[in-house]
């Protein structure tokens, strides 16, 4: 994680010089008083949806979690709302641009998946099950895929496959 960190700097200074080179191309194609305008525009309605964004998040959290409901789902949707408004408040036409984007349905769709993948990647399955409920596995019928030898017993061995919960221990 703090490797990634190191490039933090750099990356920002890139965003930065690509809105400029972005906004100087929109400025010269519609002229630099349209650009600004949109601009402004754009900074204005995410300012306005970060808030509404941020409200609705809390309230999904509050729902789920008064319905007993694992909180997850609500709150990757919640996010991904808050970075689109966030992206959409930032000067910048590029970043206004790829704010809407998210805030569109079907991309935020894609976008909350990515989220969610990202998550439980990061975090033990105990702390995935209790975020956004148990995990779905999908189970092809057909031809066993060759296994290294140290993967023990398959079904094509003999053994028997059996459905389950992936439970990891709390250390504590």
């Amino acid at each position: 994680m703090r490797r990634g960190l190191r490039f933090v700097p750099l990356a920002l200074l890139l965003a930065v010089l690509v809105e400029l080179a972005v906004f100087l191309a929109v400025g010269r194609a519609v002229g630099f008083g349209a650009a600004v305008l949109a601009v402004f525009a754009a900074s204005l309605l995410g300012m306005v949806l970060l808030r509404r964004e941020g409200i609705r998040a809390w309230r999904g959290f509050q729902a789920a979690a008064q319905a007993g409901q694992p909180p997850g789902p609500r709150v990757t949707d919640g996010v991904v709302g808050l970075i689109g408004a966030l992206l959409l408040a930032t000067p910048g036409l590029l970043s206004g641009v790829l704010g809407v984007l998210l805030l569109v349905p079907p991309v935020r769709r894609l976008a909350r998946s990515g989220v969610r993948r990202t998550a439980e990647r990061r975090v033990s399955s105990m702390v995935a099950g209790d975020l956004f409920g148990p995990r779905r596995v999908r189970v092809h019928r057909g031809a066993p895929q060759p296994q290294p030898p140290s993967a023990g017993p398959t079904a094509a061995d003999g053994g028997q496959t059996i459905e389950g919960e992936i439970v990891e221990p709390r250390q504590g």
